[in-house]
């Protein structure tokens, strides 16, 4: 890999930000190109086919484009649908996301785990897959939201958030038997649903742990290209929307970018 390799970061719209932050702090000296398919959001309300025919040809002209040593699709839908296509397709590496749900039933207690992500990505073989690999005698309760994707890219933008509305989104993941066991690990299948953290933590009817998997997106990706590269000055950062608009508020991203304000 070069000394500052060039990172492109994919995703519906912008809940990849969860992953773009973890993986600038790992790797500050590199180049960004972050793209939001916004004309096609949200992934989750689409058919298998439409995703596919979407993103499969759209990964091509970017990476025609930009010449990335590396992409990450930071969106659980894409990933669990079109990864393997686009391995098939193209021989840059690509960094899935896809949910964390071996991590979150090895910490569960009580053994009573929730999947909180798109409609899309809960019905998808491949979540039952991991489910029935990895679920480790854990109870797993799959919840897809309508809502959660738009209402985080809404309050990243600085809109207010209706608690009652973001709680009815999230209640059926909150889980007691008539034994008194109850869910006590949510995995955040969807990239957006970070941005909403706050927002959940001071809302939930109890205490759980909310699974992020960008941290260990990060890792993956450093252990793919290597570590950061002492002596090598801060990379910089391209944000891109598929619809062609120009972000009216870059300075509110810098933190996603390591501090660099994307253009």
């Amino acid at each position: 890999m070069p000394t500052r390799p060039t990172i492109l970061v994919f995703d519906s719209g912008l809940g990849g930000l969860t992953v773009q932050r973890e993986i600038a702090k790992a790797r500050p000296d590199a180049r960004y190109v972050y793209v939001a398919d916004d004309a096609f959001f949200p992934y989750g309300q689409h058919t298998e086919e439409a995703l596919i025919g979407r993103v499969v040809p759209l990964m091509g002209e970017l990476i025609v484009a930009h010449r990335p040593d590396l992409v990450v699709i930071a969106c659980n839908t894409a990933s669990t649908l079109v990864l393997s296509h686009l391995r098939a397709a193209y021989a840059v590496p690509f960094v899935g996301t896809v949910p964390a749900i071996k991590p979150a039933c090895a910490r569960s207690v009580s053994k009573r785990v929730s999947v909180l992500g798109t409609s899309g990505t809960v019905k998808r073989e491949y979540t039952q897959t991991l489910i029935r690999e990895f679920g480790g005698g854990c109870i797993v309760t799959l919840v897809g939201s309508a809502e959660l994707a738009a209402l985080a890219e809404g309050a990243l933008g600085g809109q207010g958030i209706d608690d009652a509305e973001l709680f009815r989104e999230i209640a059926p993941c909150f889980v007691q038997d008539a034994a008194g066991a109850r869910t006590d690990t949510i995995v955040l299948a969807c990239t957006h649903y970070p941005l909403l953290l706050d927002h959940l933590n001071r809302i939930a009817p109890w205490p759980v742990a909310w699974i992020d998997p960008a941290p260990a997106i990060a890792r993956r990706v450093v252990g793919l290209i290597g570590d950061h590269q002492p002596g090598v000055p801060p990379g910089d950062a391209v944000l891109l929307y598929t619809s062609g608009k120009r972000h009216a508020w870059p300075e509110a991203l810098a933190p996603f970018f390591g501090g660099q304000v994307a253009a």
